[in-house]
Protein backbone atom coordinates (compact mmCIF):
# COMPACT_ATOMS: atom_id res chain seq x y z
CA UNK A 1 0.00 0.00 0.00
CA UNK A 2 1.25 3.49 -0.82
CA UNK A 3 1.48 6.12 1.89
CA UNK A 4 0.49 9.70 1.09
CA UNK A 5 1.03 12.55 3.51
CA UNK A 6 -1.44 15.45 3.44
CA UNK A 7 -0.96 18.74 5.19
CA UNK A 8 -4.28 19.88 6.58
CA UNK A 9 -5.10 22.62 9.06
CA UNK A 10 -4.96 21.64 12.71
CA UNK A 11 -8.13 19.86 13.68
CA UNK A 12 -9.49 17.36 16.12
CA UNK A 13 -8.86 13.65 15.79
CA UNK A 14 -12.52 13.22 14.75
CA UNK A 15 -12.06 15.59 11.81
CA UNK A 16 -8.90 13.78 10.72
CA UNK A 17 -10.70 10.44 10.92
CA UNK A 18 -13.61 11.82 8.89
CA UNK A 19 -11.21 13.17 6.25
CA UNK A 20 -9.61 9.76 5.78
CA UNK A 21 -13.04 8.10 5.61
CA UNK A 22 -14.26 10.64 3.05
CA UNK A 23 -11.23 10.01 0.84
CA UNK A 24 -11.68 6.24 1.16
CA UNK A 25 -15.39 6.53 0.33
CA UNK A 26 -14.73 8.64 -2.75
CA UNK A 27 -11.96 6.32 -3.99
CA UNK A 28 -14.41 3.43 -3.58
CA UNK A 29 -17.11 5.38 -5.45
CA UNK A 30 -14.70 6.12 -8.32
CA UNK A 31 -13.74 2.43 -8.55
CA UNK A 32 -10.15 3.02 -7.49
CA UNK A 33 -10.47 0.86 -4.36
CA UNK A 34 -12.47 -2.25 -3.58
CA UNK A 35 -14.79 -2.21 -0.58
CA UNK A 36 -12.19 -4.14 1.42
CA UNK A 37 -9.35 -1.80 0.45
CA UNK A 38 -11.39 1.29 1.28
CA UNK A 39 -12.48 -0.20 4.60
CA UNK A 40 -8.87 -0.97 5.48
CA UNK A 41 -7.84 2.58 4.58
CA UNK A 42 -10.61 3.93 6.82
CA UNK A 43 -9.62 1.61 9.66
CA UNK A 44 -12.98 -0.16 9.65
CA UNK A 45 -14.40 -3.59 8.93
CA UNK A 46 -16.11 -4.01 5.55
CA UNK A 47 -19.51 -4.03 7.27
CA UNK A 48 -18.80 -0.87 9.29
CA UNK A 49 -17.43 0.91 6.21
CA UNK A 50 -20.48 -0.10 4.15
CA UNK A 51 -22.69 1.32 6.92
CA UNK A 52 -21.05 4.77 6.76
CA UNK A 53 -20.90 5.19 2.98
CA UNK A 54 -24.24 6.99 2.88
CA UNK A 55 -22.85 9.57 5.34
CA UNK A 56 -20.47 10.61 2.54
CA UNK A 57 -23.02 10.49 -0.27
CA UNK A 58 -21.70 7.21 -1.68
CA UNK A 59 -23.84 4.22 -2.63
CA UNK A 60 -22.78 0.74 -1.54
CA UNK A 61 -23.99 -0.55 -4.92
CA UNK A 62 -21.27 0.92 -7.05
CA UNK A 63 -22.66 -0.45 -10.30
CA UNK A 64 -23.49 1.75 -13.32
CA UNK A 65 -27.18 1.64 -14.37
CA UNK A 66 -26.20 0.82 -17.96
CA UNK A 67 -24.45 -2.35 -16.78
CA UNK A 68 -27.46 -3.29 -14.62
CA UNK A 69 -29.76 -3.05 -17.65
CA UNK A 70 -27.34 -5.05 -19.78
CA UNK A 71 -27.03 -7.74 -17.11
CA UNK A 72 -30.80 -7.84 -16.62
CA UNK A 73 -31.21 -8.40 -20.35
CA UNK A 74 -28.84 -11.35 -20.20
CA UNK A 75 -30.79 -13.09 -17.44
Amino acid sequence: MTTITLQVPDSSDDEQRDTVRLIAAKLYEWGKLSLGQAAEMAGLSKRAFADILNDYGVSLLNYPPSEMLSDAGNI
